[in-house]
């Protein structure tokens, strides 16, 4: 009896160190912080400028420090190119600039520092071997032998110059990089390569769940579910059965066609960059009667469309086109084909 009670003993303990740990696995979360660098990375790598400045002022005021983010948007070039990196840098600088003549001064952080060693090659192919926890050949095979100059700025400048700043460590960094190719079309490949190096990272797939939340909103549905396939996650729903669809016919005072025009695009341009809940208003004229406009809007759903009808730049068009709107009438549309309109103004693309 005494035997068998230290078994069970000893099974109660190796119980109670285990189950801990796997709930603990189970309720991991991003930190605020980090969640902030999630949304600066995916919105630098689509792009979105607007929303972009919405999560640089988001990420500094949940704690961000200024080289937190400029290693951030740094480390972007390298997947998502220089255009799109620079312009975020741009972004962050008038953020900073704006904050600052607001009396608002933030953290520098960490110095950044320089990359001095001699063997850059090496020291990124042994960053890389950390990461993937397996060998690296020299060069790397297939594209490495095919195109040995991209295999060199691969190791030497992304894993060598730019992470050996500890500004950003390791599980950061590869949050960074899974938040933009997230975020991305076609790279579905890299996605699952660097989810794999997220993991040896220590970022769990509770995590990346939560991760597919934020690329949810500031990129798309669409999107979200290639981060939650790559995890062998259920995917979301594309088209949500509380869809508003509506068709806006609107005749115009014909001498304040141009004015109205210049104040329609403006306004529909802002609705699709600043709200997520807003899938499409599409404006259009009729050829042969010009003062005719119809506009094809496509929200979330009903609290989306109630959303956007308080925005400021729905209220400046309200307020600025009252007196050059001649009639105007609502039409509510039901949808016929629900697997095709997932694909509405793909081929505009």
């Amino acid at each position: 009896m005494k035997v068998i009670s230290w078994k069970v003993g000893l099974l109660l303990v190796l119980f109670n160190l285990i189950i801990p740990k796997t709930k603990a696995q189970e309720m991991a979360t991003l930190t605020k912080q980090e969640k902030s660098l999630a949304g600066i990375s995916a919105t630098t790598a689509t792009g979105k400028l607007d929303l972009l400045k919405i999560q640089l002022i988001e990420g500094l005021d949940n704690g961000l420090t200024v080289n937190e983010i400029k290693e951030t948007l740094t480390q972007l070039y390298a997947y998502c190119g220089f255009p799109r990196s620079l312009n975020a840098i741009n972004t962050f600088s008038a953020v900073l600039a704006d904050r600052k003549a607001k009396n608002m001064i933030d953290p520098e952080g960490e110095k950044i520092i320089q990359n001095t060693v001699e063997d850059k090659y090496e020291q990124g192919r042994k960053t890389l071997e950390q990461l993937t926890k397996t060998p690296q050949a020299r060069p790397a095979p297939g594209f490495g032998e095919f195109a040995p100059r991209i295999d060199t700025f691969l190791k030497e400048h992304l894993f060598a110059d730019v992470f050996a700043s500890k500004v950003l460590d390791f599980r950061k960094r590869e949050l960074v990089t899974i938040s933009a190719l997230a975020a991305m079309e076609g790279v579905e490949s890299q996605l699952k390569s660097h989810i794999s190096m997220g993991r040896n990272t220590g970022i769990t797939d509770a995590e990346l769940k939560e991760l597919s939340v934020i690329i949810r909103k500031t990129v798309s549905t669409t999107q979200a579910n290639t981060l939650l396939k790559s995890i062998d996650q259920p995917m979301l729903a594309v088209i949500s059965p509380g869809m508003m669809i509506r068709i806006s016919e609107i005749e115009i005072v014909p001498e304040h066609l141009e004015a109205y025009k210049a104040i329609l695009k403006e306004e529909a341009a802002a609705s699709i960059a600043k709200e997520q809940g807003v899938i499409a208003i599409f404006p259009m004229l009729q050829k042969q009667h010009p003062s005719q406009v119809r506009i094809v809007e496509i929200y979330a759903d009903k609290a989306a469309y109630q959303a956007h009808l308080q925005t400021p730049h729905f209220q400046k068009y309200k307020t600025t086109t009252s007196k050059m709107v001649k009639e105007l009438k609502l039409i509510d549309m039901e949808r016929l084909d629900q697997e095709t309109m997932k694909l509405i103004f793909r081929k505009l693309e």
